[in-house]
């Protein structure tokens, strides 16, 4: 069986510091790289594309809504074509750091609100998938695993690229299979042994314990850690160690 765990990642701005970058790269095989509207600015960018590089981990923008103070998590009341609009320039930014570094983008993961946003919302996903294949069609576009992935997959398909769905060990679960608000207590699990279990059988048996106690069917092909959870490093390790000790391979994302 294979997997890929990846990170939200490069999310520092000018003197203010989040995440643990450096430390996380090593437990990883995907990164998901702020682009600048809710986090990260150039320099920040330029750093964490070279760091991946460097450490071999597949390489994917992680564009958001124009909110600096909100980091992103704040919905806003933007069109659709503002949304592609912000999308391509986003993308673009990132891609040409990937160029300079002598390495190539491989995967879009919208950030924060904008993620939450499109999870079973047609129109939002259409044309999220319209301005990545306008960027680059061999990016594969990262949605949240539920009951809609195959609609959702026939979408961007239609519009030309290609899918992968994605889990949160590190979330807590509603019945739905949607992730529990950051407002509400317990949404964000920082146990890395209960993360890594959790993990383990998302990949094995496709299932989340949600908070009810029910257990909820999820096909993942990629799972997320986030670097700006205080104890995403130790939960990077344990996950990943637990992966690989059930004989999981932990490899960069494939489309489906």
């Amino acid at each position: 069986m294979n997997i890929d765990l990846n990170c939200d990642m490069g999310e520092s701005f000018g003197v203010y510091s989040m995440g643990r970058d450096a430390e996380i790269i090593a437990s990883i095989s995907s990164a998901n790289i702020a682009c600048g509207f809710h986090a990260g600015d150039p320099q920040v960018m330029n750093r964490t594309v070279k760091l991946a590089r460097d450490h071999g981990v597949g390489i994917g923008a992680h564009p958001g809504f124009p909110d600096l103070m909100g980091f992103g998590r704040r919905a806003m009341a933007c069109s659709l074509e503002e949304i592609h609009d912000f999308l391509i320039y986003q993308i673009g930014a990132l891609q040409a750091f990937c160029a300079v570094h002598g390495t190539r983008l491989r995967h879009v993961k919208p950030h924060g609100a904008l993620y939450t946003m499109a999870a079973g919302n047609e129109p939002l996903v259409r044309i999220i998938a319209r301005a990545i294949a306008g960027v680059d069609r061999r990016l594969i576009l990262v949605g949240l695993a539920g009951k809609d992935n195959g609609r959702m997959t026939t979408i961007a398909g239609e519009e030309g690229i290609a899918m992968v769905f994605e889990a949160f060990p590190d979330r807590a679960y509603t019945p739905e299979g949607t992730l529990v608000s950051r407002s509400l207590p317990g949404a964000v699990i920082h146990d890395p042994e209960e993360a890594a279990v959790r993990a383990l059988r998302m990949v094995r048996e496709g299932v989340v314990v949600a908070v009810d106690g029910t257990t909820v069917p999820l096909a993942a092909q990629t799972l997320c850690v986030h670097g700006d959870n205080p104890h995403g490093v130790a939960l990077a390790v344990a996950i990943r160690g637990r992966l690989q000790a059930a004989g999981i391979t932990v490899r960069p994302m494939l489309p489906v």
